[in-house]
């Protein structure tokens, strides 16, 4: 009698498959009693051993996909009919039926994800233990990762170090998401207070806040109408922070002591009504009507200059700041990171250009955004490069927050056709006399919401311009040519809260079930100690 060794785990099922292959039992079962009994009790028995493993085997896969332990299968019950030459009809059916992934994979293709492979990153996916991506000492290339070379080499594959440099200015705008959300009015009457913003790098220290105001106002019949809008028609609003850090364990592993300038996208009704005035207006500052001359978005201007009725403007507050911090820190190495989201992003730039001029020997300047639109012209673009500002643009191919405002024009496109010569001088022309001539600056690093394993290919418009999925983006990122990343890190949890119904529903019903027995345990419904995703 052959004996098949203890149960095959799911990483070795090749290994499995071929040796069942190669078992061989000789002889007919169509006409059983034209072969010797002994002959046929053999034939019967091979089947049985082989059929106990796969139903061992399916087991395995079950429990990789479920805590509760399964019982044992009853004795396989080898039917005549079902046989052919010895051996099951097909075992490609019978593994399949054995999976049940009708109940396991609803409505999904169960060759996409029925890999071993596949099988073992959900059981790290449902795991207890938390993951977190190491932070390696950046040294003397901290320039380099602060983009002197507009990140060359480093994005394409992705840089491991740079990875993870870019998730946590990503979560500094987190950070200031939560602080204005969780108190987003201010008072009309007097000064706001110093706000208490809870950064996820406590190696920093925020030392101002920053407001921002828009330069229109919704009619008085507005509140008459909607008095329960609040907060949301006020013309002044809590918009970011300046945080320096203080640890010098990290400034020994950063190469210098950063500064960051970290923005919030849009909240307000007003800051929407200044994202819709989309006309190129000449910058502050600026004389002439010269061809190249620099222009930005009106209403980005407007939020970025107006002063309000007890707060600076934005410019003023952030320029007096950082001129602060480089004389309180004179002699040391410094940096300046501007990070922001949607319209963070946009004002980013706006505030990194006049940063990079406001005092003698200004410490680098670089910019790092997520989901940002356009913001100016093409003279501003030129300007942005000539005081040395780096930017690295994150976006997701599927945002369309990142195509306007201005002409739907690919700038990969653009690039070729000014290259060409052929019609270098009428784009040139244009750009001096539309409107809405409008061109991206700096670096990108391009994402797509489709290489992720976890969310829905036709995720909808919020989700591709959520800033939680741009970080669960980046951080499953290897190169424009590979799958997601196997060993990304990143909890899936706050991605769930916020985008479930984008996450494909495997994953949804799997953090559904954990949180019922999360419960059933006396445990509370916060799920972050539970969830840890690699991918």
């Amino acid at each position: 009698m052959m004996q098949i060794g203890s149960t095959i785990p799911a990483h070795n099922l090749s290994s499995f498959q071929a040796r069942r292959a190669s078992f061989k039992c000789n002889g007919s079962p169509l006409n059983p009693s034209t072969r010797a009994p002994q002959a046929h009790a053999q034939n019967i028995k091979a089947v049985q051993s082989t059929t106990e493993v796969t139903k061992k085997h399916l087991s395995n896969l079950e429990k990789l996909l479920q805590k509760e332990s399964i019982p044992p299968d009853p004795e396989p019950v080898v039917k005549e009919s079902s046989q052919q030459n010895g051996l099951p009809e097909s075992k490609g059916r019978g593994l399949l039926e054995g999976l049940n992934l009708a109940r396991i994979w609803p409505e999904m293709k169960a060759a996409e994800d029925m890999s071993p492979k596949h099988l073992n990153r959900l059981q790290r996916l449902l795991s207890m233990s938390q993951e977190y991506s190491p932070r390696s000492t950046l040294g003397s290339r901290w320039r380099e990762y602060h983009g002197c070379n507009d990140w060359a080499g480093l994005l394409d594959p992705l840089d491991e170090n740079l990875r993870r440099e870019v998730v946590r200015y990503g979560e500094f705008v987190q950070a200031a998401y939560h602080c204005f959300h969780s108190n987003p009015a201010m008072s009309a009457d007097e000064a706001p207070s110093q706000r208490n913003v809870a950064l996820p790098d406590r190696s920093y220290r925020v030392t101002k806040s920053l407001y921002a105001t828009s330069s229109i106002g919704l009619p008085k019949w507005v509140d008459d109408v909607a008095p329960d809008l609040g907060w949301m028609t006020q013309r002044s609003s809590w918009i970011g922070y300046v945080a320096v850090c203080d640890d010098r364990r990290e400034i020994q592993r950063m190469g210098r002591r950063d500064i960051v300038i970290a923005l919030r996208g849009t909240a307000t009704c007003l800051e929407w009504a200044e994202n819709m005035r989309d006309v190129l207006v000449q910058m502050p500052g600026e004389n002439g009507s010269k061809d190249g001359q620099p222009k930005v978005e009106c209403g980005f201007s407007s939020l970025y200059q107006t002063r309000g009725a007890h707060v600076p403007s934005l410019a003023q507050s952030v320029v007096e700041e950082i001129q602060r911090l480089i004389e309180q820190y004179r002699g040391e190495t410094l940096s300046i990171t501007v990070t922001g989201h949607s319209l963070g992003a946009a004002l980013a730039l706006l505030v990194a250009n006049e940063l990079s001029t406001c005092a003698p020997n200004v410490p680098p300047v670089a910019v790092v955004s997520f989901g940002g639109p356009r913001v100016g012209n093409r003279g501003f673009a030129d300007q942005i490069t000539e005081n040395n500002v780096k930017v690295l643009r994150v976006v997701n191919n599927q945002d369309v927050i990142t195509k306007v405002p201005g002409m739907f024009v690919s700038e990969t496109l653009d690039k070729k056709l000014r290259e060409s010569g052929a019609a270098a001088g009428v784009l040139n022309a244009l750009d001096s006399s539309m409107p809405w001539a409008y061109s991206h600056v700096g670096t990108e690093l391009r994402v797509d919401t489709k290489m992720s394993p976890y969310l829905k290919p036709n995720a909808d418009v919020a989700c591709c311009h959520d800033l939680e999925a741009y970080l669960h983006l980046v951080d499953g990122f290897l190169a424009s040519n590979c799958p997601f990343r196997s060993n990304a890190k990143r909890s899936l949890v706050k991605l769930l809260n916020e985008q479930g119904s984008n996450v494909k529903r495997l994953y949804t019903s799997k953090a559904s079930s954990l949180g019922r027995l999360n419960l059933e345990r006396g445990g509370n419904l916060h799920m972050s100690s539970c969830l840890p995703s690699p991918s």
